[in-house]
């Protein structure tokens, strides 16, 4: 026992400063949840600060635009999860049907590059393509006869624009998942269906399909805990005042409310709000992962 405890020492020494990364930045901050329940003054900090029981949330429930600002973050998050399946899936299947390996794997360090780059950066180059005076979106609109269509502020077009350019960045990442998951298909059973006569359509449709969808499934569960997350750093580098009603979300209501009014305690509570719902739908999307796709963390 104390041979294979000694062996195994250095691998533990090895995990050492992570766990100390993790207790430190990620455990140790969650005291600062009692903020939630006092009337939080940073003069007085934790210790000393007045609890005020559930006023904060009750505060937060009767700010005028918190409903809408749940819907927005709802309808933003649920739009991009179902994005995040169609089209890395259906680029996937279409990868799938080059033969050529060097166009194949052009593409995909293509589609993929996006994935490495910060909203800071997409968001300035953004702001500049769908300009409505010298954006290329609009110049080519203008050449249609198209009048100038102000995507980053107007909320009717904001919420699709923060769902398409997430896309853009990202599916790059999971139509790889769904290329690898393509591989493990039995070419035998290709080979099958060419004999009885069955073309390119009914075998993505009847083989091809059928052999991710376990994928498909798990990915699509374990996005459910991410409702609550339409993405911050998207929003706050491409929203402003004009389509707060569209646009706003839990995110950037918690780092207006708490940074910018310096209202913590009230900025705490609608955080604390939402990691309660996302540990509940994390949870249920892991029982479902488990029923569904046979997924297990170990």
């Amino acid at each position: 026992m104390l041979k294979k405890q000694a062996r195994v020492l250095p691998l533990h020494l090895m995990l050492l400063p992570g766990v100390i990364l993790v207790l430190l930045f990620s455990y140790t901050p969650m005291l600062g949840i009692v903020m939630a329940f006092q009337d939080f003054s940073p003069a007085k900090g934790i210790l000393k600060s007045a609890f005020n029981g559930w006023e904060n949330f009750h505060y937060v429930m009767e700010l005028p635009g918190t409903f809408n600002v749940l819907v927005n973050t709802v309808f933003i998050a649920v739009m991009k999860i179902i994005s995040g399946i169609v089209v890395p899936v259906t680029i996937a299947l279409l990868l799938n049907e080059i033969r050529g390996n060097l166009i194949k794997r052009g593409v995909q360090t293509l589609i993929y590059l996006p994935h490495f780059m910060s909203w800071i950066i997409l968001g300035g180059i953004l702001i500049d393509i769908l300009s409505p005076s010298q954006g290329i979106v609009n110049q080519f609109l203008g050449m249609l006869g198209i009048d100038p269509i102000y995507f980053l502020g107007d909320n009717k077009w904001f919420p699709y624009v923060l769902v398409i350019t997430n896309e853009w960045k990202e599916f790059g990442f999971s139509t790889i998942v769904y290329l690898a998951a393509l591989t493990g298909i039995n070419p035998a059973l290709y080979e099958a269906s060419v004999i009885d006569g069955a073309n390119r359509w009914k075998q993505t449709w009847h083989i091809t399909l059928p052999g991710i969808l376990p994928i498909i499934v798990l990915m699509s569960t374990l996005s459910l805990g991410q409702v609550l997350n339409a993405g911050f750093d998207q929003v706050f580098n491409l929203y402003s005042p004009q389509v707060y009603q569209s646009g706003d979300i839990l995110d950037t209501l918690v780092y207006r409310i708490g940074l910018v009014d310096a209202q913590y305690g009230v900025a705490t509570a609608i955080g604390l709000f939402k990691s309660f719902v996302s540990f509940i739908l994390i949870v249920i999307a892991y029982r479902l992962a488990y029923k569904l796709a046979n997924y297990r963390i170990f």
